[in-house]
């Protein structure tokens, strides 16, 4: 708890003193990320004012049993540390549905175990990136994330980016 408190503390330290920078007013492309299975994000950005934007994302993830595909929205505050580098965090939210195709030892019959579920989940980001002189933008960033529904659970999500400006 005390990390947490910690960890907030100067995040909005750094908030405070942090310089804005003029973000682009779009920005779309391909996050590749880890979390439960490898996979790619279609990914989109818009600007929601001089330092702020709504990044919205389709991802697909696979494991050795089982599939999703996930929506995700996220609020983000940007700010610039020094030249084409920012740090940006904020908050979102999304759902998708998991999909599972599995042999079961305990599941009777041809030992097959096929279903699909639904979910909801809570998410956070916190990431860096850099802003080239000509229309690309990389990143890497950290998604822990609150799964409801399926497997209730905490997951983290660590992606690396590269999006078109426009």
């Amino acid at each position: 708890m005390k990390k947490a408190f910690f960890l907030i503390a100067i995040v909005t330290a750094f908030g405070w003193q942090a310089e804005a920078q003029e973000i682009s007013k779009n920005a779309i492309g391909i996050r590749l990320s880890e979390s439960d299975g490898f996979g790619p994000e279609v990914n989109y950005q818009r600007a929601v004012g001089d330092d702020n934007r709504l990044e919205l994302g389709l991802a697909f993830h696979s494991k050795r049993y089982w599939d999703a595909v996930k929506l995700t929205g996220i609020y983000q505050w940007v700010w610039n540390i020094d030249g084409g580098f920012n740090w940006y965090a904020g908050p979102g939210a999304g759902a998708g549905v998991v999909s599972y195709d599995r042999k079961d030892k305990d599941y009777p019959g041809d030992n097959r175990y096929e279903d699909s579920e639904a979910f909801a989940f809570l998410t956070g980001d916190v990431g860096i990136e850099y802003n080239f002189d000509f229309p690309l933008l990389v990143s890497f960033d950290f998604r822990p994330q609150i799964n409801l529904g399926y497997r209730d659970d905490v997951s983290f999500d660590v992606g690396l980016s590269a999006r078109y400006q426009f």
